[in-house]
């Protein structure tokens, strides 16, 4: 998750259907992929190849998907919930305790453009010695219960990151370059308060993610939109059983721009908080981000030249990149 302040207005004819698409009744649905029957990450269950399938499709197509995934306990998922409400309630110089010198990683709030967005970084959420530490910088005597409770969630849904990871590989034909794609885990958690009107507000302003998969999970209350290669804005309705699934724009590189990373947003309305959490996968410092050969051919020239992520990710945060719709193109496109 990146925040965005500069996208051009262009954006803003895309927030509604086509007359065409309401005249013809396609109002579309994001893709919804069932990965319950998978019983591991080596590739052997009869519904892998299927699934595969599926999660390829949705991401050419759409750059995102509801996964439906049972391996995070229902305990787990509702105790997320009061360990966000938990961290939340902390006084304002408290949360702000929360520093990185990584853009994203550490605590944000207060901005005047999204005055309802709060949210905060933990690194390396799925090592129980680094989110203890974490925890002793809000609650300097500990919350062993906080701590267990965000570390076993990202423990839980790291596994989903790594078969999606593993079947995008196997999909495109290089799945020979998996163990090269080491990557740290950050989980971002995010508060939006309920902006206590009827009339739609903007709560996270129009963005594509940076990183190479997010995986989204959230209460009740809805918002997330995602925008469509053809401009539809599409409405992702949350349930307790599902994750959001989006690629960024590290993966959308790599893979020579096959997979698409799409624009998304928050829009909102009522009087009910939305409390999500977000499980970032992002490349090992160092990592050089280079699109395989294999992934190079008449049809699909390079579209970028290699990159160091870090230091694209330090040029999307100065004015210029912050500015740039398509940021990574001027980075480092071809």
């Amino acid at each position: 998750m990146t925040i965005t302040f500069g996208l051009k207005s262009s954006l803003n004819k895309h927030c509604r259907p086509t007359f065409d698409q309401i005249r013809e009744g396609k109002t579309r649905k994001l893709p919804v992929i069932d990965f319950t029957n998978l019983n591991n990450l080596r590739g052997s269950s009869p519904n892998w190849e299927a699934v595969k399938s599926k999660v390829h499709k949705a991401l050419v197509d759409y750059g995102c998907f509801e996964a439906i995934f049972d391996k995070v306990p229902i305990d787990l998922r509702k105790e997320i919930f009061g360990a966000l409400e938990e961290v939340f309630d902390l006084p304002l110089q408290t949360k702000q305790l929360n520093v990185s010198k990584k853009p994203f990683h550490g605590y944000f709030g207060q901005h005047p453009v999204i005055p309802l967005f709060e949210s905060m970084g933990i690194d390396d959420a799925n090592v129980s010695e680094k989110v203890e530490n974490m925890t002793k910088i809000l609650w300097p005597d500990g919350n062993p219960s906080f701590s267990k409770t965000i570390n076993s969630f990202s423990e839980h849904v790291s596994e989903l990151d790594q078969i999606i990871r593993k079947m995008v590989l196997e999909s495109l034909g290089v799945e020979r370059y998996l163990d090269e794609h080491l990557t740290n885990y950050l989980l971002r958690v995010m508060k939006y308060t309920a902006p206590q009107t009827t009339d739609t507000r903007k709560c996270l302003t129009s963005h594509t993610d940076k990183n190479i998969v997010t995986i989204l999970y959230q209460n009740q209350v809805e918002g997330l939109e995602v925008l469509t290669k053809d401009g539809e804005w599409l409405s992702y309705k949350p349930s307790p059983e599902s994750f959001f699934v989006v690629i960024g724009e590290a993966l959308h590189a790599w893979s020579n721009g096959r997979l698409h990373s799409p624009f998304h947003r928050v829009m909102m309305t009522g009087n009910e908080a939305r409390y999500s959490t977000g499980l970032f996968s992002v490349p090992k410092g160092g990592y050089i981000i280079k699109t395989p050969e294999e992934l190079v051919d008449e049809e699909h020239p390079l579209l970028f030249k290699g990159f160091d992520y870090a230091e694209f990710v330090k040029y999307y945060q100065t004015e210029e990149g912050k500015r740039d719709q398509f940021a990574l193109r001027t980075y480092c496109g071809v």
